[in-house]
């Protein structure tokens, strides 16, 4: 018969395991570069003025008739701001994109067109 042994959360390995199984240690290995730290640190800074302008055009609140206008300009400038932050692909990658959607939608217009000379039939059939 298998010896069964009950092991609870609380108890530690016994000095009788240590000795029979070798302890694995990993260690964590951090790579630093230099480039990505100087990005982190000046989209940080970034981020802070951000919140800091917006709490200071929080607090104004501009006359009724240029509002739009004024709301219509923060629209813009946090737009552009996202465009700004977007990794666009290269012509590469971006014909490979355009191949892959026309061939998916190559694909599904055969499918619909299938299911569709299919159903005719039979409505055909059915009916006729």
């Amino acid at each position: 018969m298998a010896k069964i042994t009950r092991i609870k959360a609380s108890d530690g390995p016994s000095k009788k395991e240590e000795t029979d199984v070798p302890a694995i240690t990993r260690k964590k290995v951090v790579v630093k570069d230099k480039k990505t730290d100087k990005i982190k640190q000046k989209e940080l800074k970034k981020a802070e003025k951000e919140i800091s302008s917006d709490k200071k055009t929080k607090e104004k609140k501009p006359f009724i008739l240029i509002r739009p206008f004024v709301y219509l300009w923060r629209y813009i400038r946090d737009s552009w701001r996202e465009l700004r932050q977007v990794r666009w692909p290269n012509r590469k990658a971006t014909w490979k994109m355009v191949l892959a959607v026309l061939v998916y939608t190559a694909l599904f217009v055969v499918i619909i067109s299938l299911l569709d000379m299919f159903f005719s039939w039979l409505f055909n059939l059915i009916l006729g």
